[in-house]
């Protein structure tokens, strides 16, 4: 019976089969390939697949050639950095201007305000070039608390400024500052300037040529003064001549006009003058006094 059953179902859809089978028309698709190329459409549309190179087989890393497209990179080579320059070392002296690390509660101190006489190695005069140096030697011994700096001891100088006589009757400059002493075989750094100079008192450490303006006033009205002699000797003449008598008059007034605008002119005529040259000779006693406090080891 179930055999039957079966065998009845399978005659059954082998009979309906050819009912459900469906024609496709290709007609259309015949159209399309006329009007149109399906392998440019393809071409044109869609994106190129990236082309790979395989490299063969026992070839090196190195000869395998970079895909086209693919850019290499290069290296960086690091950037070169000059050589260092070489620190000129600054030479210290042992004060406590130049060691902050001097401990002045165990140095010796020589006070502000201590004076030296000394005697200077060289001339100098206002011709003497800005930033030349000098050397003054202690005439005596000068005793501190603790120390005595004996005689002998040698003092070192700079010329901060100089200039030679000048207009308006200035007088020629030098101006000393005392840099540094020796002390047992040790340069100390001092600030100190020149109280005396060839016994004769220094103020704010210039070192002046003598001012020759008064001078120039008087010296610019020579000639003023000798031609009013000149005038009234000739008039003294002419008066002697009963003829020449008339013309004193003339010469008197002439004497005491140009005499009256020399003297007037005089302050004017005087600025073109100049002060006096200053020269101190080698050997010359000067004084020195300390400016700051001096610290010794």
């Amino acid at each position: 019976m179930l055999k039957k059953t079966i065998s009845l179902i399978i005659s059954i859809l082998v009979s309906i089969a050819p009912v459900l089978a469906l024609e496709l028309d290709t007609s259309v698709d015949d159209e399309i390939r006329k009007h149109y190329d399906p392998s440019r459409l393809e071409s044109d549309q869609l994106p190129s697949l990236p082309k790979t190179e395989q490299p063969e087989q026992g070839s090196s890393a190195s000869n395998s050639k970079p895909a086209s497209g693919q850019t290499t990179s290069v290296p960086k080579t690091p950037p070169v950095t000059p050589p260092a320059k070489p620190q000129i070392g600054v030479k210290k002296l042992p004060n406590s201007s130049y060691n902050p690390k001097l401990d002045k509660s165990l140095s010796i101190r020589v006070k502000k305000g201590t004076k030296f006489r000394v005697k200077s190695s060289a001339s100098i005069s206002d011709t003497t070039r800005e930033g030349a140096r000098l050397r003054f030697i202690s005439l005596r011994p000068v005793t501190q608390r603790y120390v005595t700096i004996p005689e002998g001891t040698v003092f070192n100088a700079v010329i901060t400024d100089s200039h030679p006589p000048q207009a308006t009757g200035n007088g020629g400059l030098i101006v000393l500052m005392v840099e540094s002493m020796n002390f047992k075989g040790h340069t100390y750094a001092v600030h100190a300037k020149i109280t005396k100079a060839n016994h004769k008192k220094i103020f704010v450490n210039n070192i002046k040529g003598e001012r020759k303006y008064a001078k120039g006033i008087i010296s610019s009205t020579k000639f003023g003064r000798n031609f009013y002699k000149k005038s009234m000797r000739g008039t003294t003449k002419l008066a002697q001549n009963p003829w020449t008598f008339i013309l004193t008059p003339f010469t008197v007034v002439a004497g005491i006009v140009v005499y009256g605008v020399n003297i007037v002119g005089a302050p004017i005529f005087a600025i073109f003058s100049k002060g006096g040259h200053i020269t101190i000779p080698a050997g010359s006693e000067f004084e020195i006094k300390l400016l700051e406090d001096v610290y010794l080891d």
